[in-house]
C-alpha cells in the first residue's frame, strides 16, 4: 500500500494518491492532472476511482479531466447531485482499490455532500481519514459556506458535531487525519501548519474534539469569528458541479504571447484586467499604469480570488520569464479562466517601447520610523488582517485589512499621504496598487511590514485604535 500527500502551499491544499497492488485512487485533485497521470503511470498502476470529498469552494478540481483521461468513475457521498455522471456512494459503501479497502463515511456539516473516505489497509485494519473540509489540523471546516435559506449556519455546524461525534471520533487513536486544506486556507477559522497527525493528538487539542463540549458550545465556537468568505467561493462550486472547460484549452488561450502594441490594443478593445505578477519592489520601481499587482510568490490564488471580482473578465498578466504557464495554472486553479495573453518580454519590452508607466514610493522601515518621530499624526494604514492588528499595533494606525479594501476605501482620504503597511510588503503593494488606480497618488508602502517596522521605536500597543483616517 502506497499512500502520498500532494500538497499545493499556495492553495494550502492537500490531495491524495493512493496506491496497492497497479490500482490507486486519486482523492481531490487539482485541475492540472498531469502529475496524477505520470505518478500512476511511473508506477505501473491504473487509475481506478476520483474521489472528491465534496464540492469544493476555494478551488476548481480535476475530477472531470482526470476521469475522463483515466475512464475512473468520479465519486461522491451521499447528497451529491452533479449535473454530470458520477457514482453517488452510500454511507458506509466499502470500495476496492487493490487490496486495500476504501469506506465511505457519510459526514456532513461543512456541506451536506461533505463525506470523509476511511483507508483499510491490507488486514483491514484502519489506517487513514481523509477528511476533506471536514476535520482540519487544529480547526473544523467552516458551516457557513452551504448555509441557505432552508438550512442555516447554525444547523450546518449541528450537523458537524454530530458528523465529528458519530463518524470519526469513534476511530482509533493511531489512525492519520489527512485534510484537504492547512494553514492558509479560508475554509476555515484556525487550521495548524501541520499538514496530517494522528486522530489521538487532535483528540487532545482540537477545540472542536473536545469530548465534553456540548452541541450548543460547539455550535458557538465554530461560528464565532468567521470572516466573511471570499467572492469567488460560490463560482467554483458551481464550476466543480457543473463543470468547466478543460485546462489545456485554457493554457492554450493565456499563453499568448502579445507585443507591447498588441498588448495594449487587446486592453483597449476588451477591457481586460491587466494583472502584475513579479514581485513587490520590482513593480514597485515601474509598472504598466492600472494595473493590479498580485505576485505570484505570495498568497497569489487566494488574493486573486478575493481582490478580483468579476472571474470572467479577460485578463491580460506581465510575469517573469518563464513562468507565463505558472501563472495562467494558478489562475485557473480558482477558476479564472479568461485569461487571454501575456506581455512578450516583460515590463521590461513596454518600457522600451515608450508605453505609459506609473511607480509607487516605497521606504525602508528605518526611514519611516524617522519621519513618524518628527510627526506622529502622518496617517499609517495597516492592511493586514484584524486578528493581527489587535495583536500588536502601530498607536495611531488605521486598521483597513485588504480584505476589504474595496469597502473600506471610501474612509481613506485622497488628498493625504498615506503611509501603508501589512506584515511583510507583500499585501501593502497589493493595497497601494488598487489605491493607486482609483486615484489615490499620495501613497508610501513600507518595505518590509509590520516585521520590519517592530524593529524600530515607534510606539506600538495591542488595544483597539481609530478606525478612520483624520
Amino acid at each position: 500500500m502506497k499512500v502520498e500527500q500532494i500538497y499545493t502551499g499556495c492553495l494550502a491544499q492537500g490531495a491524495y494518491y493512493i496506491e496497492s497492488n497497479g490500482e490507486a485512487a486519486i482523492i481531490d485533485p487539482l485541475r492540472e492532472i498531469k502529475p496524477y497521470l505520470d505518478k500512476a503511470t511511473e508506477n505501473g498502476a491504473s487509475i481506478k476511482y476520483v474521489l472528491e470529498t465534496h464540492f469544493h469552494a476555494d478551488f476548481v478540481s480535476g475530477h472531470l479531466d482526470l476521469a475522463k483521461a483515466t475512464g475512473a468513475p468520479i465519486v461522491f457521498g451521499p447528497n451529491a447531485q452533479p449535473t454530470f455522471n458520477a457514482h453517488i456512494a452510500a454511507d458506509g459503501e466499502e470500495l476496492k482499490v487493490g487490496a486495500v479497502t476504501i469506506k465511505v463515511l457519510h459526514t456532513p456539516g461543512h456541506t451536506m455532500e461533505s463525506t470523509t473516505y476511511l483507508l483499510k489497509d491490507e488486514q483491514g485494519k484502519d489506517y487513514a481519514i481523509f477528511t476533506g473540509d471536514t476535520l482540519f489540523i487544529g480547526d473544523v471546516g467552516r458551516p457557513d459556506l452551504a448555509a441557505k435559506s432552508d438550512l442555516t449556519t447554525e444547523q450546518l455546524a449541528g450537523y458537524l458535531y454530530d458528523s465529528l461525534r458519530t463518524k470519526i471520533m469513534p476511530l482509533a487513536d493511531n489512525v492519520l487525519v489527512y485534510p484537504a486544506h492547512g494553514a492558509g486556507s479560508a475554509c476555515g477559522k484556525n487550521m495548524s501548519k501541520e499538514t496530517f497527525d494522528t486522530l489521538g493528538n487532535q483528540k487532545k487539542t482540537n477545540y472542536a474534539l473536545r469530548s465534553d463540549m456540548t452541541r450548543e458550545e460547539f455550535v458557538k465556537e465554530v461560528t464565532d469569528g468567521l470572516m466573511p468568505p471570499p467572492n469567488y467561493f460560490p463560482f467554483n462550486v458551481q464550476l466543480n458541479k457543473e463543470g468547466y472547460n478543460s485546462i489545456g484549452n485554457i493554457l492554450e488561450q493565456g499563453l499568448t504571447a502579445l507585443s507591447p502594441e498588441a498588448f495594449a490594443a487587446a486592453a483597449a478593445e476588451t477591457d481586460a484586467l491587466i494583472l502584475d505578477t513579479r514581485k513587490p519592489q520590482e513593480f514597485a520601481k515601474g509598472f504598466i499604469t492600472n494595473s493590479l499587482f498580485i505576485g505570484i510568490d505570495g498568497g497569489f490564488a487566494p488574493w486573486v480570488g478575493a481582490l478580483i471580482l468579476d472571474l470572467k473578465q479577460p485578463i491580460l498578466f506581465v510575469a517573469d520569464a518563464g513562468r507565463e504557464e505558472e501563472v495562467v495554472t494558478r489562475l485557473a486553479r480558482v477558476g479564472y479562466d479568461n485569461t487571454i495573453g501575456y506581455l512578450q518580454g516583460g515590463f521590461e519590452a513596454w518600457k522600451q517601447a515608450g508605453k505609459e508607466v506609473d511607480t509607487i514610493v516605497s521606504i525602508p522601515a528605518d526611514e519611516f520610523a524617522a519621519r513618524y518621530a518628527q510627526d506622529a499624526s502622518i496617517n499609517v494604514v495597516d492592511v493586514r488582517k484584524p486578528g493581527e492588528f489587535q495583536a500588536e499595533h502601530i498607536e495611531t494606525a488605521v486598521s483597513s485589512p485588504l480584505d476589504f479594501i474595496y469597502d473600506n476605501m471610501a474612509a481613506l482620504p485622497t488628498d493625504k499621504t498615506l503611509y501603508i503597511h501589512c506584515a511583510g510588503g507583500y499585501r501593502s503593494m497589493i493595497a497601494a496598487s488598487i489605491l493607486k488606480a482609483r486615484g489615490y497618488v499620495k501613497l508610501i508602502d513600507v518595505q518590509g511590514g509590520y516585521g520590519a517596522i517592530s524593529k524600530t521605536d515607534i510606539p506600538r500597543t495591542n488595544f483597539t485604535c481609530p478606525s478612520t483616517v483624520k
